[in-house]
């Protein structure tokens, strides 16, 4: 298993617009052969564990290490995983974190937790947070050395950081238009 992927995983989960079967296959698009199997409820099952996953990471975003364990504890609790051994590839046997007969929910959310609580295990619980643009409600995971990350995406700090020079832009140009300013330079 693949923790650090499963736990990125997690947080494209909550970020995603699941609004039908459709849009999660389109969410899966990396993963063709569960298409044929989502159904109606792994649509309802997904959506309803977004709304109680998205607390963990706003509780990771402010260091609230303890509701971030109680949280994935609480969420391992009503979503028990099932690792089991695949030997679909004899000369790579891997962990896989649902049995055969699972859901596509069922999948997708043991590979969630399953990532986000080894990555919080590993990692630490407060490497997990929310976009830090004003503009976005998405969440992300930061692997980054230090521990740097405040933003989902590339575009999201760019917005940012291009949002913070125009004010600083517009700052300076109010200063300099005060009376008495010019004369003093």
């Amino acid at each position: 298993m693949d923790f650090i992927r499963y736990a990125e995983r997690a947080a494209a989960l909550v970020n995603a617009d699941l609004h039908d079967e459709e849009a999660l296959r389109e969410h899966l698009a990396d993963r063709s052969w569960l298409h044929r199997s989502v159904v109606a409820a792994d649509v309802e099952s997904v959506r309803a564990f977004q709304t109680d996953l998205r607390p963990v990471f706003e509780a990771s975003d402010v260091d609230d290490v303890a509701l971030v364990v109680s949280s994935l504890n609480d969420l391992l609790a009503d979503h028990p995983v099932t690792p089991m051994i695949s030997d679909h590839d004899p000369d790579n046997l891997h962990m896989h974190v649902a049995n055969k007969a699972a859901s596509v929910a069922e999948l997708l959310i043991g590979e969630a937790l399953m990532g986000l609580a080894n990555l919080v295990c590993d990692l630490g619980a407060t490497r997990l947070g929310t976009c830090s643009e004003p503009r976005c409600d998405h969440v992300y995971v930061d692997t980054s050395p230090n521990q740097s990350r405040r933003y989902c995406s590339d575009r999201c700090s760019s917005r940012a950081n291009v949002a913070a020079f125009r004010a600083r832009r517009r700052a300076e140009l109010v200063r300099d238009d005060q009376p008495g300013r010019a004369a003093a330079r």
